[in-house]
């Protein structure tokens, strides 16, 4: 099912995502916002040093003023993960975990960086040698293998799927499976093996991991086990449709002042721009990043209508 045309879709309900949603549709543009409050580092966190908030504020409490002002201004806001980006000339579209499809004339990215480890034995010590966090950089490294997924949200799940495609065997192991019905469907009509209410204890092997210990007792035999907790990265949904990474350290997208990245179109605010980690920068990236996307899609929109 195609949507319509949204002017910019952002990628991330954090500070910089809500800011940037905020700035955004007061050029009167449309705006959907895609993420859920609860994934934003800010939303554990206790904040008292971000200018004229007094005292030790709660985190949550903020993302919730924060949703409430840009829902009021008419932005529109969906707690789904995002699954898949792709290009189509000037249009990007925009896959979420319901089946949904989105088409957005710009794109901000704006989910932060964080990657959350199982922190188990064997995890460290393996990485890049059968552990991975990146199904989609990583899955063509295990045709015909046996692999296991470690997760209980969409990323996870959407994760195995892709994972039946290459590997003989394809094993998901979650407390828990916070998903949508849709995609809840699919895994079922899968041939992925699920081991739900069990989790991963130790990560086995020497040079290559070689089996995964459950707290079950269950030793699985696997080539490879593929750590996928929360939703989908940035970097894996950027880096899939060409958005550079910096020349240093490849660990955040490169924007100049504008938030623009080297695609025309997309911009990134927040974490994932870079240090510093502070919920300042992502608010003044964010509004940065809202302007010139709301800008940029009113051009082309003046272009398509002279057309």
């Amino acid at each position: 099912m195609v949507e319509q045309i949204i002017d910019v879709v952002i990628i991330g309900a954090g500070p910089a995502g809500l800011q940037a949603a905020v700035h955004a549709v007061r050029k009167k543009a449309s705006v959907l916002v895609l993420g859920r409050l609860e994934n934003s580092s800010i939303h554990p966190a206790h904040v008292e040093n971000y200018l004229c908030v007094d005292g030790v504020t709660d985190g949550a409490e903020l993302l919730r003023i924060a949703l409430a002002q840009a829902t009021r201004f008419g932005a529109q806001v969906w707690s789904e993960d995002v699954l898949h980006l792709d290009q189509e000339g000037e249009f990007f579209t925009v896959k979420v975990e319901s089946g949904r499809q989105i088409t957005a004339r710009t794109l901000i990215l704006a989910t932060g960086t964080s990657r959350k480890k199982l922190k188990v034995p064997g995890e460290k010590e393996l990485l890049g040698r059968g552990v991975s966090y990146c199904v989609d950089c990583d899955a063509n490294f295990y045709r015909n293998a046996k692999v296991a997924v470690v997760g209980n949200e969409s990323a996870a799940v959407d994760g195995a799927l892709t994972l039946t495609k290459y590997a003989a065997e394809v094993h998901l192991v979650c407390k828990d499976m916070a998903v949508t019905k849709e995609l809840g469907e699919k895994l079922a009509a899968s041939s992925v093996i699920v081991h739900k209410g069990t989790w991963a204890t130790e990560i086995h092997g020497e040079k290559a991991v070689s089996g995964l210990l459950l707290d079950s007792g269950e030793i699985l035999a696997v080539d490879g086990v593929f750590v996928e907790l929360g939703a989908k990265g940035a970097m894996e949904l950027a880096t899939s449709i060409g958005v550079m990474l910096d020349t240093d350290t490849f660990s955040y997208i490169e924007t100049n002042k504008k938030q623009e990245t080297n695609i025309i179109g997309i911009y990134a605010a927040g974490d994932i721009a870079g240090p510093p980690w502070q919920m300042a920068k992502a608010v003044g990236e964010g509004c940065v990043a809202g302007w010139e996307a709301a800008n940029h899609a009113n051009r082309l929109k003046r272009i398509q209508k002279s057309a």
